[in-house]
């Protein structure tokens, strides 16, 4: 049987619909479909400005981005100032990345604007019951991203 034809796997799909339509229209709504970052990048920034000064490979884990992807998004960010790169003062060999004032700032404004449009979506959009049952959905998202089930192979058509 299909993925798609079970189920979970029905729910499956749903739920990358409506992830990628919101996620969208947060792009939309907040400018980024026509700033200067794209959603990697800023993701990256947000993981920097938000974690400790962190390895490529540290950073490219935890946003589930391949070394040379996260690599090639660092550069970007290092070119225009966001971040900067330092020896690990525990392994020479290795490099730490952290922000820049100028990154803080940058995250700040995007997130800014997307939690300004969110906010206004969430307390228009939704009866108090939907609101409330937020907290539930953002907690099985959460554990969706943490689970450890592997990936099964792609299906070609």
């Amino acid at each position: 049987m299909e993925p798609n034809q079970t189920p979970s796997g029905a729910q499956a799909l749903e739920l990358v619909r409506a992830m990628d339509r919101l996620r969208g229209r947060i792009r939309s709504e907040t400018g980024m479909r026509t700033g200067p970052w794209s959603r990697s990048q800023l993701a990256a920034l947000h993981r920097v400005v938000t974690g400790p000064p962190a390895t490529t490979s540290a950073l490219a884990a935890a946003e589930y981005m391949k070394p040379q992807s996260m690599a090639q998004t660092l550069a970007v960010l290092e070119k225009n100032g966001l971040v900067t790169r330092s020896p690990d003062p525990t392994d020479g060999r290795r490099v730490l990345f952290s922000a820049t004032p100028q990154g803080h700032a940058e995250a700040a404004r995007w997130l800014d604007a997307r939690e300004a449009w969110l906010g206004e979506a969430i307390e228009r959009g939704l009866t108090a019951e939907q609101r409330s049952g937020l907290k539930t959905v953002v907690e099985i998202l959460e554990l969706l991203a943490d689970t450890d089930t592997p990936s099964s192979p792609r299906r070609t058509h």
